[in-house]
């Protein structure tokens, strides 16, 4: 059993509470069938450690407490969270930063498009594609560039995949 230090359960807790704020700071877009989700561009933290599975999760269910869809969301957005995050971690030897991005891209949009659909009868397939815009935007888009660039800096890089 692995044991949860001090130090790596302050770098969750931390990650969580940027991903919880940076979801608030742009809350009239953060929620709904258009997401621009800023703080969803944290997933790809998943591609270098285990541990930030953790801190998405957390973090995007204290964020969805906030969400129209009410506790719907909280229970299937942050599911579509998970998924998204395991997928993301386990495959990342075995496709690059940009494929990897597409893991929150097609959960969200298939369980938040569902999710949407349940709460407010919306077609499903629009509100999917909306996600998906979002997601594809935020974390594909900004998140792939923002990594690759933040993937230069080597003390960057211990800071994310030291394991503590």
């Amino acid at each position: 059993m692995e044991i949860f230090s001090a130090r790596r359960l302050t770098r969750i807790g931390v990650v969580a509470a940027i991903y919880l704020v940076a979801t608030l700071l742009c809350a009239p877009l953060a929620y709904n069938a258009i997401q621009f989700r800023v703080s969803e561009m944290l997933m790809l933290l998943c591609f270098y450690n285990k541990d930030y599975i953790i801190s998405m999760t957390v973090g995007c269910l204290l964020a969805n407490l906030f969400s129209s869809l009410g506790m719907v969301d909280v229970v299937f957005g942050t599911a579509a969270t998970i998924v998204a995050a395991v997928l993301i971690f386990l495959f990342r030897n075995k496709v690059n930063l940009f494929a990897a991005s597409l893991f929150p891209v097609i959960a969200n949009a298939l369980i938040v498009g569902a999710e949407i659909k349940f709460v407010f009868g919306d077609p499903f397939w629009i509100n999917a594609a909306y996600v998906a815009l979002g997601e594809f935007v935020c974390v594909s888009i900004l998140g792939v560039i923002v990594f690759k660039a933040l993937e230069r800096n080597q003390g960057f890089m211990k800071l994310v995949t030291t394991a503590y």
